[in-house]
C-alpha cells in the first residue's frame, strides 16, 4: 500500500466519467423509499450474517487521531525525551504532559460491533475514561455487548437512530469530550447529515471535538457501482441494501461549519493498494477531518 498518492489528470477524468456513467440510471422512487424506511432492517441482516467477522479492529485510529488515547503519545514522547537526554540535547522543549488533554467521555456514533470501541478501551488507560457507543442496528449492539472485552464499568452501548429529531441518550448536553464518526455519516441520507452534526454540537462540551473519517469522492467503491444502484447524487445502495455516500472535502467542511464547528483538519487521503496475486491496482479515497466546538 502507498499513502498520499497523487492522481494525474487522466485518472481524475476517468474516475469522473465512470461516476457519471453509473449515475445515469437511478433506482425507482419505491426502491429509494424502501432503502430509507428499512435501513435498520438491512443493517440487522448485515450483522446477522457477518457477526463480528467482517470489519477488523481499527488499531490505526491512534495514529490518525491521537486524541483518543493521549497516554500513547505521552509514552512515545517520554521515550523521545530519554533518548534526547542521553544524547545531551539541552534545548529539547518537548513536554509530554501538555500534549493533548485526556478525554473522559467519548461517544461513537455507528459503532457496529465495536471495532473502534474495543481498541479505545484497550489503549486508553485513563481510569476516568467512559465510552458511550450507539448503532442503528440492534443486532450489532447485541453482538458488541456479548463480546468478552465489553466492560460495562467503562462502556455503555445502546441503540439509536441518529436521524431522529430528538435523541434518547444516557448523557446530558455539553458533557462529551470527543464524538467519533468513522465511516458512518456516509450511510445516512445526505438531507439528514447536518441534523446529526447539530445534535453532536449540542452534546459536546465547549472545546470538544468531532473526529471524522469517511469515503471520498471517486473512491474505488464508488467507481464499481453498476447502473441502477444510484439513489441520489453520489449516494448509492449496495447489493445488501446498505447505503453509502462519497464526500468531497468541501461538503464535509460545510456540514460541520454550518452546524457551529470550527475546522481544525480537513484532508484527502488517496491510497494505492496493489494485489500482486490478482494483478489488481486499486485506488482508495478517504476524507478525514477534525472539528471543534468553540469555547
Amino acid at each position: 500500500m502507498q499513502d498520499n498518492v497523487q492522481w494525474d489528470e487522466e485518472q481524475e477524468n476517468e474516475a469522473r466519467q465512470r461516476v457519471a456513467d453509473n449515475s445515469v440510471v437511478t433506482a425507482s422512487s419505491e426502491e429509494i423509499l424502501k432503502f430509507d424506511k428499512e435501513a435498520d432492517v438491512f443493517w440487522d441482516k448485515f450483522y446477522g450474517i457477518h457477526q463480528n467477522r467482517f470489519f477488523k479492529d481499527r488499531h490505526w485510529l491512534f495514529t490518525e487521531f491521537p486524541e483518543l488515547a493521549p497516554n500513547i503519545v505521552e509514552q512515545n514522547l517520554d521515550q523521545a525525551l530519554r533518548v534526547s537526554s542521553l544524547e545531551g540535547d539541552a534545548n529539547n522543549s518537548l513536554n509530554p504532559r501538555n500534549v493533548l488533554p485526556m478525554p473522559s467521555r467519548i461517544f461513537e456514533i455507528g459503532c457496529g460491533v465495536g471495532n473502534t470501541v474495543f481498541p479505545i478501551l484497550s489503549y486508553n488507560t485513563d481510569p476516568n475514561l467512559f465510552v458511550y457507543c450507539c448503532d442503528f442496528s440492534s443486532t450489532a449492539i447485541e453482538i458488541l455487548i456479548e463480546n468478552s472485552s465489553y466492560d460495562s464499568s467503562r462502556c455503555k452501548a445502546f441503540v439509536l437512530d441518529a436521524t431522529q429529531d430528538a435523541w434518547n441518550v444516557p448523557f446530558e448536553p455539553e458533557c462529551l469530550d470527543i464524538v467519533v464518526l468513522i465511516f458512518v455519516l456516509s450511510s445516512i441520507h445526505p438531507d439528514k447529515m447536518c441534523h446529526i452534526a447539530k445534535q453532536i454540537h449540542k452534546y459536546l462540551k465547549p472545546g470538544g471535538m468531532v473526529l471524522f473519517r469517511d469515503y471520498g469522492r471517486y473512491d474505488l467503491a464508488q467507481l464499481r457501482f453498476k447502473k441502477g444502484r444510484c439513489l441520489a447524487e453520489n449516494f448509492y445502495a449496495r447489493g445488501d441494501g446498505t447505503r453509502v455516500y462519497f464526500f468531497t472535502q468541501a461538503e464535509v467542511k460545510d456540514i460541520f461549519e454550518n452546524s457551529g464547528f470550527v475546522e481544525e483538519q480537513n484532508l484527502i487521503d488517496r491510497r494505492l493498494q496493489v494485489n500482486r496475486g490478482k494483478q489488481l491496482t486499486m485506488y482508495r479515497v478517504f476524507v478525514q477531518g477534525k472539528y471543534r466546538k468553540s469555547l
